[in-house]
């Protein structure tokens, strides 16, 4: 073969030449610019980041109380919650007044803004004091029934309960020597929702001390009485 010969060979046919690989090409995405895409919120992490700081901070919180529990429904310094607790018994060795809460009470106590003067027992009628007292409740009162009798270093307390308008009603008396102080109270206090005053007054409670005071033969002294 001639120089032209070798020099054109290559170009003369296609089979002499080597097969060619096809070219690989990296084809990276090109971003679109006018619809980025959004890069995903991670929401359990940032919720359980919360919650550390929340439980871990020095913050104050705010409780949410119990459907259970009865002081977050009745505070005790409503007035009818207050008329649920009402406390019997002697208190410093004295009747206790009346509660400002309860209006269907009357009391011997000076503090009470029911007030109704001390009994008196004649000189004639000062034996067995606390045994008449007892007989003359139970004479004139519906459904009585002492609850305490005893002695106390301030005199002999009788406590009865008997029926009352919209309930049970409690009669507590203090004997000592030739006076009585004494307190009559209903136990249950009516309201009507929206207001917040009771029902009731202490008339019905000055009638039935009257009852038993006229049972008695005793007196309760008077304004006039001291003139």
């Amino acid at each position: 073969m001639n120089l032209m010969g070798f020099l054109l060979s290559p170009f003369a046919s296609n089979s002499t030449l080597p097969p060619t690989k096809p070219s690989v090409y990296l084809q990276i995405p090109r971003a679109n610019l006018q619809n980025p895409i959004p890069k995903p919120i991670l929401v359990p992490t940032l919720l359980s980041l919360t919650l550390s700081i929340t439980l871990t901070s020095g913050l104050p919180s705010f409780a949410i109380p119990s459907l259970n529990s009865q002081s977050a429904l009745l505070s005790p310094t409503t007035p009818f919650s207050q008329s649920k607790n009402l406390e019997t018994g002697l208190e410093n060795g004295k009747i206790r007044p009346c509660p400002s809460t309860n209006p269907g009470c009357i009391s011997s106590n000076p503090k009470s803004s029911s007030f109704g003067f001390p009994w008196m027992i004649p000189e004639n009628s000062s034996d067995n004091a606390i045994q008449k007292l007892q007989e003359a409740i139970l004479r004139t009162q519906k459904n009585a029934k002492i609850q305490v009798l005893e002695d106390t270093p301030n005199g002999q307390y009788l406590q009865a309960e008997v029926d009352g308008g919209f309930g049970r009603d409690v009669l507590e008396f203090l004997v000592k020597d030739d006076v009585v102080a004494f307190r009559c109270m209903a136990m249950k206090v009516t309201y009507i929702y929206p207001f917040t005053t009771a029902l009731g007054d202490s008339k019905g409670q000055e009638e039935r001390m009257e009852k038993i005071i006229e049972q008695l033969g005793w007196y309760t002294p008077s304004f006039d009485s001291m003139d």
